[in-house]
């Protein structure tokens, strides 16, 4: 991996892990009525959260989606806070009001999971804008889906975040599926990322489920946008394990297509092998991260199960009345 330390990749192996430990804890609570509401985990999409995140600095904005959850932990965020939010407990980062969908912590600058499909994409508009004015050098990533790249605000963004030349990176994860129907029957070109030449930026597809190529690539297009080159597109092609959600069983997808995303490009997996073999970790570090990373999840579980209930005459209080 270019220019990275042996500290940061083993960094880079320990966030995959921690999101794949949390994302599969998540839906086990969620199959026994600890987590409420809808649940979309990013099981098979960690390297796209975390070489991301990665390839840019903690004073840099990223904006969510509704499969939000390794960005977040990508980002730095608090595990507790974000497992008694899934629970709906005070203690959450939303106070148990938003869920699973509406994670925020402007302090790490993530701006917000969003459960409108496309619904971050102008909202990194803004904040490209903001960076722009402030010339403080600093970038944002938008997050989104293959099914968000249909919506209007997509376009409309794209088009106007390259007009004004502001410093936003939209990566589009696609995952071959908006909830059942599939990206090739759906994005009329054969590609998300081709749609960059529409708005005159770069333009890059890659194997989102390459770490390395995920980090390389955000990398490049944070320090563009950061010479006032503007925005770029990358369209990280990756696969969604499970359905839309866990009570979808995904009967729509072809299983040898599942079991070779599952057998063959496994991110946790492949870089775990790929660090192994570079002589940078063992297999008995391996077990002790998991071992550390089981430990915190277990924790972030039991801080958000011995967390208050939401207060009901407190629901309002952040609701100016007029």
């Amino acid at each position: 991996m270019t220019n990275i330390s042996k500290e940061a990749k083993i960094e880079m192996l320990k966030k995959l892990i921690e999101i794949r430990r949390f994302e599969e804890k998540t839906v086990q609570l969620y199959q026994t009525a600890k987590i409420w509401g809808y649940l979309h985990p990013s099981l098979g999409q960690e390297a796209i959260a975390v070489g991301a995140c990665s390839a840019i600095t903690g004073d840099d904005y990223i904006v969510s989606t509704h499969r939000g959850h390794g960005h977040c932990i990508a980002k730095g965020a608090n595990l507790n806070l974000m497992m008694a939010e899934l629970l709906g407990k005070a203690t959450g980062y939303c106070k148990g009001r938003g869920g699973s969908m509406h994670i925020a912590d402007t302090e790490l600058k993530m701006l917000g999971a969003n459960g409108i499909v496309g619904g971050g994409i102008p909202i990194s508009v803004g904040a490209g804008f903001s960076c722009k004015m402030d010339g403080n050098g600093k970038v944002v990533i938008c997050f989104f889906g293959d099914g968000a790249s249909n919506n209007g605000v997509f376009h409309e963004s794209l088009n106007m975040a390259s007009v004004f030349k502001l410093p936003v990176i939209y990566i589009c994860e696609n995952n071959l599926y908006a909830i059942s129907m599939c990206s090739r029957e759906s994005v009329a070109c054969k590609n998300v990322g081709d749609r960059a030449s529409s708005y005159g930026m770069p333009g890059y597809i890659i194997d989102g489920n390459d770490l390395t190529e995920v980090y390389e690539t955000v990398k490049k297009a944070a320090d563009d946008a950061r010479k006032g080159n503007g925005p770029s597109l990358i369209e990280a092609q990756t696969y969604r394990w499970g359905g839309h959600h866990p009570n979808d069983p995904g009967a729509y997808k072809d299983k040898e297509e599942a079991d070779y995303y599952k057998k063959e490009k496994d991110p946790v997996v492949n870089f775990k092998k790929k660090l192994m073999a570079e002589g940078i970790i063992t297999d008995r570090d391996i077990d002790k991260f998991e071992d550390e990373i089981k430990k915190m999840i277990d924790d972030s579980v039991k801080f958000a199960e011995e967390s208050p209930e939401p207060e009901l005459d407190k629901f309002l209080e952040e609701v100016k009345q007029i």
